[in-house]
Parts: structure tokens; sequence; C-alpha cells
């Protein structure tokens, strides 16, 4: 392992399991002092664990879906470390995989209020923390799936996460704030400790995600799914002051979908 976090103080969102907490171990192993924010009580764990192996991790849990759950998330990374070096913005991911038209209305709203607001949210709280000591670095987690099927209030979501990617990029620029994000593909993941949607699948809904899985992989010229160090590398390396010349930058990770 190298050192490339060494004393950099990273806020990972997501952090309690998938990719966002691969993250927080590597990022750990590499020097990094994290600040682990999820709403489910497990992110605790996740902590805990890291301090165990003689690293420098604390918890937050707060709803990032909210401008007061990200404002506080922020304040409190600054007021335990003093500064905030580097933001990865991992919260979202699909609840429900239908055609558009089954979407209700709250489906929709749900859907958007999951995989866009947080990053949205947690963005604006921590530029000021950024611009007040002149310099950091924000790597969003979109998705390719931008281009798919049976998500397409999620697609939207993402799309808007790219958008303001690259708008951040150009306007924060001169103020030495980098912004970039990863499109993840479908990715191979342990069983989510809480799920996104608890209901029961019907036997149509369970068509559907199949059908989700079965476009997600032809889209892939590797034609499988990615693991958690594949998504959990990029996102580590844009991080880095090895990606100093990249901001606005959207890599797609899904074996050669582009989305």
């Amino acid at each position: 392992m190298t050192a490339r976090f060494k004393g950099k103080v990273m806020v990972i969102t997501g952090a309690a399991q998938g990719i966002g907490k691969r993250v927080a171990e590597l990022a750990a192993a590499e020097g990094g002092r994290l600040l682990l924010v999820d709403i489910a009580e497990y992110v605790q764990g996740v902590a805990a664990e890291l301090r165990d192996q003689g690293f420098e991790a604390v918890a937050v849990q707060a709803d990032l879906e909210t401008w007061a759950g990200a404002e506080q998330v922020m304040a409190e990374g600054h007021q335990r470390f003093g500064r905030i070096d580097i933001l990865i913005n991992n919260v979202g991911g699909t609840i429900w995989a239908q055609p558009y038209d089954h979407y209700s209305p709250t489906q929709i709203e749900k859907e958007i209020q999951r995989s866009l607001f947080p990053t949205l949210w947690c963005c604006r709280a921590v530029l000021p923390y950024m611009l007040q000591q002149k310099g950091g670095v924000i790597v969003n987690v979109s998705s390719v799936a931008t281009r798919g099927l049976m998500r397409v209030p999620y697609g939207a979501a993402k799309g808007g996460v790219n958008a303001m990617t690259v708008n951040l990029a150009y306007e924060y620029a001169p103020h030495n704030i980098r912004v970039n994000a990863t499109a993840p593909g479908g990715t191979e993941a342990p069983p989510r400790l809480t799920p996104r949607n608890a209901g029961t699948q019907s036997e149509q809904e369970k068509v559907w995600y199949q059908a989700l899985i079965e476009q997600t992989k032809q889209n892939s010229f590797m034609s499988r799914y990615g693991t958690l160090d594949e998504q959990a590398e990029p996102i580590l390396f844009l991080a880095s002051d090895a990606a100093s010349f990249m901001t606005g930058t959207i890599v797609p990770v899904a074996g050669g979908d582009l989305g």
C-alpha cells in the first residue's frame, strides 16, 4: 500500500456497506483520516473496525436527503478535523426496477430524493470549507444507468449528478477545487444490510429486475458485473493527487459500457 492520503481528511458518504465501505477500508489503509457517514447504524461498526486496525475513523449518522443532514455532517467533520480535503459522495441506488409507466408519483420523487439530493446537498455544504482552505477534491458516484432499462427516475437522478459534476468543476476550478465522478456499472456486493426496497417482489417485478440485470451485462464488453475493488479504486484515483489535472470528468467503470 502507498500512503497517498496520509493526513488528508476524507468524508465518505454511504459508508456503511458496499462501495462506500470498501472505499473507506482502502483509504484508511493509505493514511486517510476518515469521517464515515450513513443513515444506518452499521456505519458505527465500520468505523470501529477501522479504529481496531489502528486507523483514524469517525462515524456520523445523518439523513443526507435533507439539507440539515448534509450541513450537520460537514460542520461536524470540520469541527473534528479542522479541514475537509476530500468528499466522496456515494449515497444513492435504485429503489424500484420497472417500466416508467408503472412508477407512481411518490416512487419517482423517492428515487430522485435518494440518488440526486444527497450529492446536491453535500456538495453545497462542503464548499464553504473548501473555499476557506483554498482547495479540495470532490468525487461523485454516478451510474451508467443514465442509459438503461427499468430505471428512468434513477437515470434522471444520476444524469443530474453528471451535470452538476461538470458545472461545479467549471465554476470552482479557479478556487483549486476539483470535481469528478465515476459512473459504475453493475457491481457484485454482499446482500444489503438494509434493503433499498423492503417490499416483497411480485413475479412481474422479478421479471423486470431480471431484464435490468441482463441489459447491464449485455452492455458491458466484459459481460459481467464488477467487484467492489474495481469500483473503489477509480474513485480513490480521482480523489488522489495522481488525478491533479482531471476535473469535470465522468469516468465510466462498467467494463466498456459508457452509459
